[in-house]
């Protein structure tokens, strides 16, 4: 049985501004606040699991730990299909720079990848979403949400992040970056997380 979240304010685990104000969407109509790890002053702890369940679950207590609050936190990424899976869990550190987070280099890095496997087409790809709900007493819920689709070159678009630009989702002849916040929200990983916790802490 999943246990009911009662309570009326929630810690956000990221420092990302953007992903914190989908989480205010999210959790207004259901009368919680939210608060961000920034806005708290905390440190973002080293992700040393290989697991988006793991690094989660890092974040979520972490924040519980400093604050007293119950917390949510998330980590994603982007399986690749012909690349075993990768890059994964690493999604965010192909990506790093030593001037921060370059993602069209971390793309150009997958096309490349691709490219010298010969991999054939449609190159198939999943974006990966683990939410995990944490409270001061140790427990914890999780929720993993998925959206498929395949990989395209060059890149279209320029809304959103990470990775969007090159992934189209089944169903669709645009990719994420090519989408809407809205229209992306409505099929993303993320959003079939936030589906599932809303169902599963949140309904009845």
């Amino acid at each position: 049985m999943t246990r009911k979240f009662t309570e009326r304010r929630i810690l956000i685990a990221t420092h990302n501004a953007g992903k914190l104000e989908e989480m205010e969407q999210l959790f207004a109509p259901l009368g919680v606040s939210v608060v961000g790890a920034a806005e708290m002053g905390l440190d973002e702890p080293d992700e040393t699991e290989t697991t988006f369940i793991g690094n989660a679950r890092i974040k979520a207590r972490a924040a519980v730990a400093a604050t007293g609050l119950p917390a949510l936190a998330d980590d994603s990424g982007i399986e690749v299909e012909a690349l075993n899976g990768a890059p994964g869990v690493y999604t965010a550190d192909w990506a790093e720079t030593p001037n921060g987070r370059d993602f069209i280099m971390a793309m150009t890095k997958t096309h490349t990848l691709l490219e010298e496997a010969n991999a054939p087409h449609p190159r198939r790809a999943r974006f990966c979403a683990t939410l995990v709900l944490a409270w001061p007493d140790g427990h914890d819920e999780v929720f993993e949400g998925t959206v498929n689709g395949t990989l395209v070159w060059p890149m279209r678009g320029t809304v959103g992040h990470g990775y969007d630009p090159m992934f189209q989702p089944d169903g669709h002849d645009i990719t994420f970056a090519e989408m809407d916040f809205a229209q992306k929200n409505a099929i993303s990983h993320r959003a079939d997380a936030f589906a599932k916790l809303i169902a599963g802490c949140f309904d009845g």
